[in-house]
């Protein structure tokens, strides 16, 4: 397999687990409260809030969709396009060193891109699969990055969409009327959901004999490869004999022909005289396969996408490249069911979430978004647009009605783990009972846990009861003391603390598995 080598390549192929682990803050929630718990706006660092989802969320997003920065050198963008921001220069000089003083733009933004696409396999599903929008710029570049990191055989497709509703007269060469949409699943067995048919796929079946089995579409006899004996020749209604051109064969057998011929399944045209075609019936056609082209009459283009967010912040010069929400609607009825979490951790103005929102609204289902958004905008136009979809926006006869649902919004907080490898003590105790409880069931932390009066107490999962003992000055003690607390009868107890004074033998006599603050932590 072609492996891609860039300038920095060596200082960021492992940087996704130098990341650190920080909590999210919850800042507020908005709309229903049932929706809040389980949908996310996130505003900080893409790579280390990708970080952050990992306790919770390895292994369970069901879709990823991104439309990360494409690399033009456009600086005038509100999404700072040219890799060129603050945060990540910083970072570049942090990872690469002064190797990143010297990297070209493209060698940037691979650096940039790697650890985030190693998470972004981390955070997706077995059977989930990913998206990514991209521009003739880079879009070499990061069909071999995805290759190296999803694996060849995962690749789906190259989807085309048609992005511009006219000529770009003042192009230099050609005028640039697509994306790309790279598509690649975590497993190669992964299939597509197919799209219900619509009157326009279905206006081509046509019923000119008014066969009672409904309207048809004829279809070629004539194949390019040999079908044994396939070269037969026939007589029609007429008396007229066909058979098969140079270089072409039979579909079928002239058994199974004349089988279909006395169906009534064969047309030869509205004069009997026409070479056969076989009916191929609507009622017997299933739904849609997935194609590759997405024309903007189908799913948007930008101009599509620019009007909407003129609708939806109509006194304010708001985000300027926004991906119509049909686009990505497209892409969650290919790849979700109700239920499942699509994650974007290059959010922009919100589009996945409003896609999220109007397809919960169409069946009434409950799919689940998470949007991270490094820049300032995240509140003022990314939460904000999800605010207004939910509500609703718009005047008059233009006035759209609300989705329904919510979110929380969270910042990024301080580092879970300092520099020493001790746990931040400054953090509030919950976030180490929640984490610990993460990494140890794979479960929200149980809100009810009237079971026991122990204050460590976290939960019981499967037959093991939890139990956290820390403070500041490390002298949470595992001790006989300590045992006599313990009310909640379990076939196991593993009990996380700073220290144990009971030996291994009276541990194992009692179902108890010790686990040392911090060495016993699982990290990500």
């Amino acid at each position: 397999m072609p492996v891609l080598h860039w300038t920095g390549k060596d200082k960021v192929v492992r940087h996704h687990l130098d990341v650190p682990y920080r909590i999210l803050e919850e800042k507020y929630r908005f709309g229903d409260p049932k929706s809040a718990r389980d949908n996310k706006i996130i505003h900080g660092d893409n790579l280390e809030a990708l970080k952050s989802l990992l306790p919770e969320y390895e292994g369970r997003i069901k879709c990823i969709f991104i439309d990360p920065p494409y690399n033009t050198g456009n600086e005038s963008w509100v999404y700072n396009d040219n890799v060129n921001h603050p945060k990540i220069r910083r970072w570049l000089g942090e990872v690469v060193g002064k190797e990143g003083e010297d990297l070209s733009r493209h060698d940037k933004w691979l650096c940039m891109m790697y650890p985030r696409l190693k998470l972004l396999h981390r955070l997706l599903s077995r059977d989930g699969v990913i998206f990514v929008s991209i521009d003739d710029i880079e879009v070499g570049n990061l069909r071999l990055l995805l290759d190296e990191i999803f694996g060849t055989s995962t690749f789906v497709t190259n989807a085309i969409w048609e992005k511009a509703d006219s000529p770009r007269n003042s192009a230099r060469q050609f005028s640039s009327d697509h994306d790309h949409i790279l598509i690649y699943s975590r497993s190669p067995d992964w299939k597509p959901n197919r799209l219900p048919r619509s009157a326009e796929s279905d206006s081509i079946y046509k019923n000119p004999d008014n066969d009672p089995r409904g309207p048809w579409l004829p279809g070629d006899p004539y194949a390019n490869k040999p079908y044994s004996r396939g070269t037969y020749s026939i007589e029609g209604p007429t008396g007229r004999i066909f058979q098969p051109p140079p270089g072409r064969f039979w579909r079928i057998s002239e058994e199974k022909l004349r089988l279909l011929n006395s169906q009534g399944r064969i047309w030869w045209g509205p004069k009997g005289d026409a070479r056969p075609s076989i009916k191929r019936y609507l009622s017997e056609v299933a739904d849609l396969v997935p194609r590759t082209l997405w024309k903007k009459s189908e799913v948007g283009s930008n101009r599509t996408s620019k009007n909407e967010m003129r609708a939806l912040f109509p006194n304010e010069s708001s985000f300027q490249t926004p991906k119509p929400y049909q686009l990505l609607e497209r892409v969650f009825r290919h790849s979700i069911k109700d239920g499942d979490i699509v994650l974007d951790s290059f959010a922009g103005s919100g589009t996945t979430a409003h896609a999220v929102l109007n397809l919960n609204k169409e069946d009434g289902g409950n799919r689940k978004f998470i949007l991270i958004e490094l820049e300032d905008y995240a509140d003022s136009i990314t939460a904000e647009r999800v605010k207004r979809v939910i509500d609703g926006y718009g005047e008059g006869k233009s006035a759209i009605e609300g989705t329904g649902g919510g979110f929380t919004f969270y910042e990024l907080g301080d580092r879970f783990f300092l520099d020493n490898g001790m746990v931040n003590d400054a953090l509030d105790t919950n976030h180490l009972r929640n984490y610990i409880w993460f990494t140890e069931t794979g479960q929200n932390i149980q809100e009810d846990i009237s079971r026991s009066k122990n204050s460590n107490y976290l939960g019981s999962s499967n037959g093991t009861s939890y139990y956290v003992l820390h403070n500041v000055e490390g002298t949470g003690t595992l001790d006989f003391r300590f045992l006599g607390t313990i009310d909640v009868r379990d076939e196991l107890y593993v009990i996380y603390a700073d220290r144990c004074l009971i030996d291994d033998e009276v541990l194992r006599k009692y179902s108890i598995v010790f686990k040392k603050i911090p060495r016993d932590i699982v990290r990500f």
